[in-house]
């Protein structure tokens, strides 16, 4: 039963860690695993780190868990990117604007967050860290009421989500029931029109195994230029692709609206895994760069500033679809009117199983089966931390 509390218990501690000798996150795979392999980058151009995205330092800042405990020693949790860099902006400069405050001021928490590292952070790094903290203080909500996190977003407007999969292997993941594959683009721009002819001729290798209804995307990762993603998109159109994913730096508003004017009718642009805040994705939105959008919550502004994303999206008629994220996506996907699908991101590393995507950091994260997904009514996110891991707390206070 849902607790009723007589007055907003005040939150008296923010711990953050990391996992003991860095990693932890999805990026730090094994060799072998089809996300660290040869994939398309900004860093194709230079041969040293071409083949393999760790090669260039995609794993360096690890896992970092943020912690918030109220005065009755309820905890809530969240996973996010930001290792140790994030312990120390959480523990030393944002602990500030938490502990002492109320469960009752998430809103304000974040304003205060956000306008207090206007001078250093806005995005990257420091939003993660806004973002993890926000996510642990809706799970410690969550916790408190005795609700899961989509009934405090206002309840479900659908009964489970319907998912596409993000992976080498999209012939089986139709076999496995989601609506469509995502690959990830192998070929740069450097690779000249061999690696050009390559990707198209994956689009079309592909196509051939999924038959017409199924739903195939390219997820360019940042790695191309207008003129280069403006060709594969046109080439890979004619094999059905439904959209193209994140083609350009994310800082090119421009690119993405020529891009966008120039293959309107033909394939969908979308982007937004690494935009932040409402701001960033208002001039998306604004600039008619995109079909729909993909903020990731872990790294956008959390929950709270998801909400006014998608506020925005709404109101200009652009779908929100978030990149990857688990269970907090979930939880908001399944409340909002204009995220008619979702991300599930293949960690098998053959892309060839369902696996939790936080593995081994989560306990009972729920996995879609034939590519649906009944969000839990356990409280707050519904996922606990799993305690045989080593953590360790760099800057504690």
């Amino acid at each position: 039963m849902k607790k009723q509390p007589t007055q907003s218990p005040r939150i008296k501690a923010l711990r953050a860690l990391t996992i003991r000798g860095g990693g932890g996150d999805y990026h730090d795979q094994e060799k072998g695993h089809w996300i660290d392999g040869r994939i398309a980058t900004p860093m194709s151009k230079y041969p040293a780190y071409r083949e393999e995205r760790n090669s260039f330092g995609i794993n360096v800042l690890g896992s970092l868990i943020i912690e918030v405990e109220a005065e009755d020693g309820t905890v809530g949790f969240s996973v996010t990117t930001g290792g140790e860099i994030g312990a120390w902006i959480a523990e030393i400069h944002l602990s500030r604007f938490v502990e002492g405050s109320t469960i009752g001021e998430i809103e304000t928490i974040w304003d205060k967050m956000y306008n207090a590292s206007l001078f250093y952070g806005r995005r990257g790094i420091v939003m993660n860290v806004i973002s993890g903290i926000d996510l642990a203080l809706w799970d410690l909500k969550g916790r408190l009421q005795q609700e899961p996190v989509w009934q405090m977003l206002g309840g479900k407007v659908r009964d489970e989500l319907t998912f596409y999969a993000t992976g080498a292997r999209p012939d089986l993941a139709k076999q496995m029931g989601f609506i469509g594959g995502k690959m990830p683009l192998v070929h740069a721009p450097c690779d000249g029109d061999e690696g050009f002819d390559n990707n198209v001729g994956r689009m079309e290798d592909m196509r051939s195994k999924v038959g017409d209804d199924f739903w195939l995307m390219y997820d360019c990762w940042m790695a191309l230029d207008l003129e280069y993603a403006t060709r594969l998109a046109n080439a890979c159109a004619a094999h059905g692709m439904k959209w193209i994913e994140e083609a350009l730096p994310p800082d090119d508003y421009w690119g993405y609206r020529d891009l966008r004017d120039t293959l309107r009718d033909r394939t969908m642009v979308t982007t937004g895994e690494h935009e932040a805040t409402r701001w960033g994705f208002k001039l998306l939105i604004e600039m008619g760069c995109c079909d729909l959008i993909q903020p990731d919550v872990g790294w956008c502004g959390g929950i709270t500033e998801l909400r006014h994303i998608a506020r925005i999206a709404d109101e200009a008629g652009i779908p929100v679809i978030p990149h990857g994220s688990s269970v907090y996506s979930y939880h908001f996907v399944t409340t909002c009117p204009n995220s008619p699908f979702a991300e599930f991101i293949m960690m098998a590393p053959q892309a060839d199983r369902i696996v939790p995507m936080f593995n081994p950091l989560l306990v009972g994260e729920p996995l879609p089966k034939n590519g649906k997904l009944i969000v839990p009514d356990t409280p707050g996110f519904g996922v606990e931390l799993n305690q045989d891991l080593a953590y360790e707390r760099p800057h504690p206070r």
